[in-house]
């Protein structure tokens, strides 16, 4: 009798799985064509607006492997077949320089200005398919003759180099963000990343950064920044700030690379938009620990063996490791849960898009892989019954508006 047990529990959870699946109703017809409308009506949106993304590292993809990214390419989140495809009109370049090189004098500039030329050259070689952007103006130029615009934003500001005036070279090789440091503290600022807590926010030098990136129209990026440093940026300065890549830290409890509510409320009440990162790990709790484990697993290899992080015996272990414990992974609607709770607790016009496509691939979302899959998340927004005119603020028209808003400041400066 008790072994006949296990094959009556199953007899009996077959028949109510069949019981659920029976009653489970089927779409109809009119659901069935309803939901390839708004698969439809996503697509056409998607090249209907400007689709401006906040942060795209293609610049330091190429640096590691040159790719020719005006067709298709095997590796990498970005290219131009791709762009088309989902409808990405203009990703922000991320010139990314890395913290280590903050400690060599002339090797941040001179990586900064090597990754600016790469994207001037990719101009100058697929004028048919790229061209470069200043302005808001020049993207919707660009964009009413087909061609996809490259903005550039510089990842951490230690290509400044203490030294303001190359603010305004950065300025006149074209970047309109800086993101103030990056995975260490520098001589602007303290980073979210490193305990040290160097200048418990802004240095004095940083200080006169952010009066100068006004004076000349630079957006202010407090991604990667402290806390501290993102408070007292958004008190000093006289323009709206931008986080180019950075998601709400309400999902992602203790990783404090994402905003909290109170700086998310504070940048918004400034005028200021936050661009959603798509990574899982920054969208997802459970994919943030899991990405955590394996970081602190890295963090180890290197103690025990003695080896710098860009070590090939590193990288080896950190592709065994991935290889071995995979970090599970979100999905779009995840994207689409942070745009949500921004508009929630700051409103729908102070949200938008950035991907950091080429910076996280491995840990991009289910359904937005690439950027020729951006229609998916559009297609998300609008079930969850986004007007046109909210999906078009998420797109584009709230970061024209902080860069519009910058401009304007700069021309007023005193």
């Amino acid at each position: 009798m008790y072994k006949k047990l296990p094959l009556l529990s199953l007899f009996l959870c077959t028949l109510v799985f069949a019981s659920w699946a029976s009653t489970k109703p089927n779409p109809t017809k009119k659901q069935i064509a309803d939901e390839a409308a708004l698969r439809k009506k996503a697509d056409e949106l998607a090249h209907k607006f400007i689709i401006v993304d906040g942060h795209v590292d293609l610049p330091y993809r190429l640096h590691g492997k040159m790719e020719d990214v005006s067709i298709q390419t095997a590796s990498g989140d970005f290219d131009y077949i791709r762009a088309k495809k989902g409808g990405l009109t203009a990703p922000f370049m991320s010139i990314y320089v890395p913290a280590d090189l903050q400690k060599k004098k002339g090797f941040s500039k001179a990586l900064a200005d090597s990754l600016i030329d790469m994207v001037e050259n990719l101009v100058k070689t697929y004028p048919d398919k790229f061209a470069l952007a200043k302005s808001p103006q020049d993207i919707a130029n660009n964009f009413k003759k087909g061609l996809i615009s490259l903005p550039m934003g510089m990842e951490n500001g230690s290509p400044v180099e203490s030294n303001l005036e190359n603010l305004k070279y950065f300025y006149d090789r074209g970047i309109r963000y800086i993101t103030l440091c990056h995975g260490e503290d520098n001589f602007i600022c303290d980073t979210s990343y490193d305990t040290t807590n160097t200048w418990r926010g802004l240095s004095p030098i940083g200080r006169q950064v952010v009066r100068e990136m006004n004076r000349l129209g630079i957006m202010l990026d407090c991604s990667h920044i402290s806390d501290n440093t993102f408070e007292q940026v958004v008190a000093l300065s006289k323009a709206p700030v931008i986080a180019s890549h950075s998601s709400c830290r309400t999902f992602t409890p203790g990783f404090v690379r994402n905003a909290p509510d109170d700086l998310i409320i504070k940048m918004a009440k400034k005028g200021g938009v936050i661009m959603i990162n798509y990574s899982s790990m920054f969208l997802d709790s459970v994919s943030n620990k899991a990405y955590e484990v394996k970081r602190n697993a890295i963090k180890a290899f290197q103690k025990e063996h003695n080896l710098p992080a860009d070590a090939p015996a590193v990288k080896a272990f950190e592709n065994e490791y991935s290889q071995k414990y995979p970090t599970p992974l979100t999905t779009v609607e995840r994207v689409a849960d942070h745009i949500d709770y921004v508009v929630k607790i700051a409103g729908i016009d102070h949200v938008g898009l950035g991907s950091d496509f080429d910076g996280v691939g491995p840990t991009l979302p289910d359904g937005l892989k690439d950027c020729s899959q951006l229609p998916n998340l559009l297609y998300v927004l609008l079930k969850r019954g986004y007007s046109e005119k909210d999906i078009e603020k998420v797109c584009n028209k709230n970061i024209f508006r902080v860069w519009t808003q910058v401009d304007k400041v700069a021309k007023g400066f005193k």
